[in-house]
């Protein structure tokens, strides 16, 4: 993959790029095309993906009847942006998806408003625009909840101490989250663990652990700037 675009989902694409540095990692859409090395980001990336390449080699009537008999309404572009993984922020907009996709790859060196706009190719007002439209609120207040979001995610289901989770999520300390935490919700960090915390249940042992080959009925799918 030396000097070709792949495409990984944004949910690994920090722990791809800490096993594989240096290849160009591609987060903020559903498959890629570059030359002969077709990527997709998993799930129901993979039938658009397989979509394009019977679009390209039989025609678009017969790609349109394969994603018909897999459920899907109509094919979707390579460039479309992937689903975001904010537990609580939903957007429709294209441009807003790419935006939140790149702040959630940056949670703990928060980049600015207009760092995200030099890295998109697109204007601050176009993005400050598009957030007042269809959220109501500005590109700032969203980021912050996209890492508060995080922050409650590894207080409930990780054993991190709060200092180390407030590094991760772009805080200063832990005294700077427990401070934007209150002020969201009304309850500390640690109020907050001792109410929600469910550590992440064990792996369970392989059955086949050891073995050369896997039964077939057995095979998985394939499938700091600103701180706010």
């Amino acid at each position: 993959m030396d000097g070709d675009r792949c495409c990984v989902s944004w949910f690994h694409n920090s722990d791809f790029l800490r096993l594989f540095d240096g290849l160009q990692a591609v987060s903020d859409q559903i498959f890629v095309v570059d030359r002969d090395r077709l990527t997709c980001s998993g799930g129901a990336s993979t039938a658009h993906l397989a979509a394009f390449l019977v679009d390209r080699h039989l025609g678009k009537a017969l790609a349109a009847k394969s994603l018909r008999i897999m459920m899907f309404n109509e094919a979707a572009k390579g460039e479309t942006a992937q689903p975001t993984g904010s537990l609580e922020i939903v957007v429709r907009d294209e441009i807003l998806k790419r935006v939140v996709l790149l702040m959630q790859h940056h949670l703990d060196v928060p980049l600015t408003i207009d760092q995200i706009a030099g890295k998109l190719d697109l204007s601050k007002r176009l993005i400050e625009r598009r957030f007042r439209s269809e959220l109501r609120t500005s590109p700032r207040v969203i980021y912050i909840q996209i890492r508060l979001d995080h922050a409650r995610h590894l207080l409930a289901r990780s054993e991190k101490t709060i200092s180390t989770i407030a590094f991760e999520c772009g805080f200063c300390d832990s005294s700077h989250l427990s401070r934007v935490f209150r002020d969201h919700y009304r309850q500390t960090p640690q109020q907050f663990r001792l109410q929600s915390f469910t550590p992440l249940p064990a792996a369970a042992p392989s059955a086949y652990m050891g073995s050369r080959t896997v039964p077939a009925d057995t095979r998985p799918l394939s499938t700091k700037g600103s701180y706010g």
